[in-house]
């Protein structure tokens, strides 16, 4: 089972990271959390590495149901997504199937949740 949903798009990087952005407030989901990859592993390794973002997305009204229903589910929140440079103007976006990883969870009923996060999502990135 594929672990993620993605598209390739012909855009600069910082313009994936503003649609992508505007893409997921449109179904619900807010940013939190923002890590720039870049920037860490040459802060933290001085290695040079390509242009790579992880959004750290949460829809709030289905993150509180899923921890209604399970109290560690909090773990696998926010949902990630990232944008990734490949090439000049060429940008990857992907974001978890949240179906994939409640499939570790055994709890039955956050299958429905994950369901519709996973749809929301899929949206999302189709849209951009």
């Amino acid at each position: 089972m594929k672990y993620y949903i993605s598209k390739k798009l012909n855009t600069s990087f910082e313009q994936a990271v503003q649609l992508v952005t505007e893409s997921l407030k449109k179904e619900g989901f807010g940013v939190l959390t923002e890590i720039d990859i870049q920037d860490k592993l040459k802060e933290k390794l001085n290695v040079n590495f390509r242009k790579y973002k992880i959004l750290g997305a949460c829809n709030p009204s289905y993150a509180y149901k899923a921890l209604q229903l399970e109290d560690k589910v909090g773990i696998m929140l926010p949902c990630n997504v990232i944008v990734q440079e490949l090439d000049s103007n060429k940008v990857e976006i992907a974001a978890v199937d949240p179906v994939a990883s409640m499939m570790a969870i055994e709890n039955p009923n956050l299958a429905g949740i994950a369901g519709e996060i996973k749809e929301k999502l899929e949206k999302a990135i189709a849209s951009v």
